[in-house]
């Protein structure tokens, strides 16, 4: 049983004794105890006072003089107006530590025989990732290791958006512009290389908008008569009809853009355990269209084109299928959560997909439901927020997008000078010392995109983010780097991390029992993140932890210690925080070093 757990039946065994009321443990609310009261656990008495009849203060005072006096856990209380806080005895603390240092599964929840699909990167093959999909990936990855953690079964996918309009606008640039030029003769990433006819196409096509603007067409109907844009539809429509020539050339160009993806993730330290492409899910999507025709759930327009009507559940009438038989967004997805749910039965298909998209999984849902899909209740969008950077939003198609390479070269390079400047590289060689670089870059950028609230829209300031002060990546890395140092000292001087070599130490110092606290809540934490899918949850326990140690650190000393239990317990204690800072900043996808 959890301290937690234990504390509950405690309040309810004297709700019992003293009140008579009766109220089972498990309903029973703690919450930690703010900062500056003494306590660990905080019981809230407001709820209470109708059934007990007395005011809240006089129900906390009963129940502290009842659980100093009849519960071992318990050392002394305080009563905050309606707040009663619980002080835990010593004993109860070393147990707990002593406890989790024998159990190397501490935090990891038992297996759920939950199904959890985890979609996300989603990239289309006609650009490089940008600064939006670095929030995406790194959303993605740590969720799922969040929900592993939390017992469930995981299979992490992406989506790529191989096919479309737009893909068809790259290929067409490139068919008029490329001269056969590829990623070798170009010293170019593929694609970086494909992207290249993406802003080429976008710069033409706007070109001939004006023109026609010019002599005299409304500009909306200049957009859809631009010669360029009546080619790249044609071009679509060749695709689809499986023309030699165009699905040659679609190959050709995706399989560059492939390998330049490949590279990106690498480097940034995510992976998938299975990749769909919606150039083989659209037809399947096509087949539930007309499964939803014969339904009589979606409804057919003059012009040929399929809709569904979603206007009783509050969204609006939605276009499936296009006059000429090409698909759109919502055509495809609907293939794709069928063949997910054929590969791996889910319980819950969550999309992480910026939030420019909830309409759009709004409508996939409810459209699933009216086609009675068994699977349509475990579809979630983890909806987040845009990232800016401090010169503004990004925008693809003007070129100026915030290249996801470029940054992670960025962000390595500013390790590399930050980390010269303070001298922390001393009998690195070139290769571990680059490898460290990476290491604090990765660490930075992932730690600052993930330690905000998925839901909103932030700043990512690359400067702020590396910092080795404050709430950053790199100021949790340096914490576990100073720890490996003191344990690898230990170990050369043959001090035993036994749990018996410290069996009578008595006297924690606060720093002490406010680190042993914070490793006991770890495993409700993990359980936090993982119901609200949120890392930064996770973010803000792994800088805590390094706080806290760092303040015991600069207000106990190990080494010179004399007393030789009181120093083994500071080195298994310090042990214990590497190994949850380890866990903690693994689930967010990011590396520790062991030196530094």
């Amino acid at each position: 049983m959890q301290l937690q757990e234990a504390i509950s039946q405690r309040i309810s065994e004297a709700l019992q004794a003293v009140f008579q009321v009766t109220v089972d443990a498990g309903q029973l609310a703690l919450q930690p105890t703010r900062k500056e009261f003494a306590g660990s656990f905080t019981f809230v008495t407001f709820p209470y006072t109708k059934q007990v009849g007395k005011g809240p203060e006089q129900i906390g005072q009963a129940l502290g003089e009842y659980l100093k006096e009849n519960a071992k856990e318990i050392r002394n209380f305080n009563v905050v107006k309606g707040f009663l806080n619980l002080e835990i005895e010593e004993a109860e603390w070393l147990h707990l530590f002593r406890e989790i240092m024998s159990n190397p599964d501490y935090g990891q929840g038992e297996a759920s025989g939950r199904n959890v699909m985890v979609e996300y990167s989603s990239p289309n093959t006609n650009k490089p990732l940008h600064l939006g999909h670095l929030r995406n990936n790194f959303l993605g990855y740590s969720v799922s290791e969040i929900l592993k953690a939390n017992g469930h079964d995981v299979m992490k996918v992406n989506l790529v958006n191989d096919r479309g309009i737009h893909i068809c606008k790259s290929m067409l640039a490139y068919e008029k512009m490329g001269n056969g030029e590829t990623p070798e003769s170009s010293g170019m990433k593929g694609d970086h290389l494909v992207g290249k006819y993406y802003v080429l196409f976008d710069k033409a096509y706007k070109e001939q908008v004006e023109v026609l603007a010019a002599e005299g067409m409304e500009k909306e109907e200049a957009k859809k008569k631009a010669p360029l844009m009546l080619e790249a539809q044609d071009m679509l429509l060749k695709w689809e009809q499986g023309d030699e020539q165009v699905v040659g050339l679609w190959k050709k160009m995706n399989s560059w853009v492939y390998a330049g993806f490949d590279e990106t993730y690498r480097t940034i330290g995510v992976d998938f355990d299975k990749y769909y492409y919606e150039s083989q899910t659209y037809t399947l999507g096509k087949e539930r269209v007309e499964e939803g025709l014969q339904k009589e759930v979606f409804f057919k327009k003059d012009n040929g084109s399929v809709w569904v009507d979603l206007t009783e559940e509050g969204l609006d009438e939605k276009l499936l299928l296009r006059a000429d038989g090409t698909s759109v967004y919502i055509t495809q997805d609907l293939g794709t959560a069928e063949l997910k749910y054929n590969d791996f039965p889910y319980d819950q298909s969550l999309y992480v997909v910026a939030d420019e998209q909830n309409y759009h999984f709004q409508v996939l849902k409810a459209t699933l439901k009216k086609l009675g899909k068994p699977y349509a209740d475990g579809i979630h969008h983890l909806s987040y927020g845009m990232v800016d950077l401090p010169s503004g939003k990004m925008k693809s198609r003007e070129g100026t997008v915030v290249d996801a390479d470029e940054l992670v070269q960025e962000m390595i390079d500013t390790a590399r000078q930050q980390t010269e400047e303070l001298g922390k590289i001393e009998g690195f060689t070139p290769e571990q010392a680059q490898e460290l670089y990476h290491t604090l870059a990765m660490g930075a950028l992932k730690y600052f995109l993930l330690k905000v609230d998925p839901k909103k829209r932030m700043l990512f300031n690359p400067q702020e983010s590396i910092d080795f002060r404050g709430n950053t990546g790199p100021f949790i890395q340096y914490t576990h780097a100073r720890i490996s140092a003191i344990l690898r000292k230990a170990g050369e001087m043959g001090i035993s991390l036994d749990a018996t070599s410290f069996a009578d130490f008595k006297n924690l110092h606060e720093t002490e029992q406010e680190v042993i606290i914070q490793l006991v809540n770890f495993p409700a934490v993990v359980k936090e993140a993982g119901n609200l899918y949120a890392p930064s949850v996770i973010a803000s326990y792994a800088y805590e932890l390094a706080k806290s140690y760092n303040r015991f650190y600069q207000e106990v000393s190990i080494f010179n210690e004399t007393d030789e239990q009181a120093r083994s317990f500071r080195i298994a204690l310090s042990a214990m925080v590497a190994r949850f800072v380890r866990e903690s900043m693994s689930l967010l996808g990011i590396v520790v070093p062991e030196r530094m």
